[in-house]
């Protein structure tokens, strides 16, 4: 049967890495999981609880397409709380997942053949869904100066349509300040291109907050979700923010494409924004995590890193120990037990020179990946000593 070009996307290769991990652990091999950005933690207890009681009560059946009026209004009201943002909810759409969101948003903001700049390391799935979508990503090579963030000097002249920014980012964990954002969106502005803001890892920052753009401009596409700091990856429930005149465009291709998100995810979500205690714990996780991580790594041999903002990522230069990074994460999970992500996924360019590691699972994992990953090192020559 014929395919068509649009149909051409290239793999998410952590999904490759995620099915060779769980091969291992069906061969009976205990895997300690560093590949993939998922939450250890399920959702709050407070959001199944409040999903059960619903179930009770009746049927869950289509929501609006935009969403529970009563989740759009509280997830308004978070940007007030997080930002001191007056947001309108009806300026709120309710999405399945964020993958939902970046769908949406690019259906209403570009036609075929439009160019949307996204920067390089970046999460893999911005650059296949445009393909999918007839669009052009044009990558944006970061420089570990500019801590692997775009900034304004790199989208000068580039013809773009659209630029696409994520703060805390995937697979670096940095964050953009007010100055740099501003500088972007002031430099998409400059050849009036869209500005659309990847806010999923909100929540998920150890030192300072998260800047969302709804702080420096209302015309502009955010998206966010519930997997992450709310720890509900398998619900696939998300949220984006627009422009008031462009909720209706919005609308309209939500009620064809998906209807609406999952009832019984909204229900769950809605409860879970008041679950904060809960929330606040797995953060202190993350936190003693990273603090593990910072100081393991560089022990094992993996010294050329991005030191993390936010999100649950550390990126790592494995330049010195490989140019393959496929065939190294490949030899980790062999030898060590270790799954984790090469580089390829994040920057087709450079990211046969890289790997991610993820540190969203228990404090247990972490401790016992970093003791494999040193012991592999050594065995590997790469380290002489357990520091």
């Amino acid at each position: 049967m014929r395919n068509s070009t649009r149909s051409g996307v290239d793999p998410f290769i952590v999904m490759d890495v995620m099915e060779a991990a769980r091969r291992a652990e069906e061969a009976g091999r205990h895997i300690i999981h560093m590949e993939v950005g998922q939450p250890g933690t399920g959702a709050p207890k407070g959001a199944t609880a409040a999903l059960a009681r619903a179930m009770e009560q009746g049927p869950l059946g289509y929501t609006v397409a935009l969403g529970l009026p009563a989740l759009r209004q509280r997830i308004a009201r978070l940007y007030g709380d997080w930002y001191n943002v007056d947001l309108n909810p009806e300026r709120v759409v309710v999405t399945p997942g964020s993958s939902g969101g970046f769908l949406l948003a690019f259906t209403a903001l570009f036609d075929s053949g439009d160019r949307v700049g996204i920067g390089a390391p970046g999460y893999p799935s911005y650059r296949q869904i445009l393909k999918a979508l007839g669009l052009v990503p044009v990558d944006l090579p970061t420089a570990p100066e500019n801590r692997l963030q775009p900034v304004a000097q790199d989208i000068a002249g580039m013809g773009l349509q659209g630029l696409m920014v994520a703060s805390p980012a995937n697979p670096t964990g940095t964050m953009l300040d007010h100055e740099a954002m501003r500088a972007l969106i002031e430099a998409a502005q400059a050849q009036e291109a869209s500005f659309i803001s990847d806010e999923i890892y909100h929540g998920l920052e150890y030192e300072a907050k998260a800047v969302t753009a709804l702080e420096l401009m209302d015309d502009c596409y955010v998206i966010n979700s519930f997997s992450k700091y709310f720890s509900m990856t398998g619900w696939r429930v998300g949220w984006m923010v627009v422009p008031e005149d462009q909720v209706r465009v919005v609308e309209r291709i939500a009620q064809n494409m998906f209807i609406c998100a999952p009832h019984a995810s909204q229900v769950a979500a809605l409860a879970a924004m008041e679950c904060e205690g809960e929330l606040q714990a797995n953060l202190d996780v993350y936190r003693a995590n990273r603090d593990l991580m910072l100081t393991g790594l560089p022990q094992a041999g993996f010294t050329n890193i991005a030191p993390p903002d936010g999100a649950f990522y550390v990126y790592a230069d494995v330049s010195e120990l490989t140019d393959d990074s496929r065939a190294f994460a490949a030899e980790i999970l062999e030898k060590a037990g270790v799954a984790v992500t090469p580089g390829l996924d994040f920057d087709p360019e450079r990211g046969h020179k890289t790997l991610r590691f993820s540190y969203a699972r228990s404090t247990a994992d972490i401790q016992e990946g970093l003791s494999r990953l040193r012991e592999f090192m050594i065995n590997r020559g790469a380290v002489t000593t357990v520091a």
